[in-house]
Parts: structure tokens; C-alpha cells; sequence
């Protein structure tokens, strides 16, 4: 089995997290806010302000870009992280990159001293409450309308977080 490697990418490498964030966009429009045709035309300067408000996590396999997430701090919570974009090559999944994605953001997010690290998943799409929840992600009480293409507002998702300090067994 080939070995899938994550690290998080340097701002000086804004074009390989262009080129997968590109690639992200395009194959799941319904996933993101932004369309392909909003960031595509962006310059070089846009894609390292990028790099530098979040980590960018790459996965990697036979020197190949398979996945991306990010990590960066949850909006007005200092103590909590956030995993989000999280992004997979549609010949990889199933393969585990987005649990070795996963992994590696809960590790990044306890290194840089976060007490919990949140994912928000769509409350319609049972795989990925259940994905989250087999990394130990709990679903709290904080909803919020979809933020994605195609959305009419009336989807919801919800924050799910894993602890990674103290009681393990508390959500927010």
C-alpha cells in the first residue's frame, strides 16, 4: 500500500495549494463557498495571504497532491481550532487521506496549543457526522445556514468538536 503523507505547505509553495485548492473547486463545486472562476485569475500575492492566515495541509502519495484541509483558529474562540476545506482526489478516496488529513489537523491544532478543534459537517449527510464522530468529533448545539455553491440557505451544518485538552468527554 502506498504511504500517504501530510505537511503543512510554506508560503512559499502557494502554488501547489493553488493548483490543489484549483482542483478542489472544480471537482466539488457544491462543497465550497468559492467557484474555480472566482479564484482561478487571483495572483500570486492573494494565494500567500492564504498561506499565512491558516495552515494549508497537503496530503500526498506517490509525489502526488491527493488531499488538502486547513487548520486554522475558530472565529472569535481563541481556545479552538478549526478544520476546514478538507478536500480529497476523487481516485483517492476511500484510501484514507481525509482520516490521515484529519490526524494530522487534530495533532497540528493540540501542537499550537488549541483546547478543542471544530469541523462543521452538513446535519443532512449522515457519512460525514459519522466520519467525524469516529475520530472522537462530538456534535455541539452551534448550526449555522450552509455557506456553499448552490445552496439555497435552507441546509444546515453543524460544529462538531473533538477535545484535545482536559475532559476529554466535553464538546463547547
Amino acid at each position: 500500500m502506498t504511504e500517504i503523507t501530510v505537511r503543512a505547505l510554506s508560503e512559499d509553495e502557494w502554488q501547489l495549494f493553488r493548483d490543489i485548492r484549483l482542483a478542489a473547486l472544480t471537482d466539488s463545486p457544491e462543497a465550497f463557498v468559492a467557484t474555480t472562476a472566482q479564484e482561478e485569475d487571483y495572483d500570486e500575492d492573494f494565494w500567500r495571504l492564504r498561506l499565512r492566515r491558516a495552515r494549508r495541509l497537503y496530503a500526498e502519495a506517490d509525489r502526488q497532491a491527493v488531499g488538502v484541509a486547513s487548520l486554522g483558529q475558530l472565529a472569535d474562540d481563541a481556545e479552538t481550532g478549526e478544520l476546514f476545506g478538507l478536500w480529497v482526489e476523487p481516485a483517492w478516496r476511500g484510501k484514507s487521506v481525509a482520516a490521515t488529513l484529519v490526524r494530522r489537523g487534530a495533532e497540528e491544532a493540540a501542537e499550537q496549543g488549541f483546547e478543542r478543534l471544530a469541523y462543521w459537517v452538513s446535519t443532512d449527510n449522515g457519512r460525514a457526522v459519522a466520519f467525524a464522530s469516529s475520530f472522537g468529533f462530538r456534535p455541539t448545539g452551534s448550526r449555522r445556514p450552509m455557506r456553499v455553491q448552490g445552496q439555497d440557505g435552507e441546509e444546515e451544518e453543524i460544529a462538531m468538536v473533538l477535545p484535545l485538552a482536559g475532559d476529554r468527554g466535553s464538546t463547547w
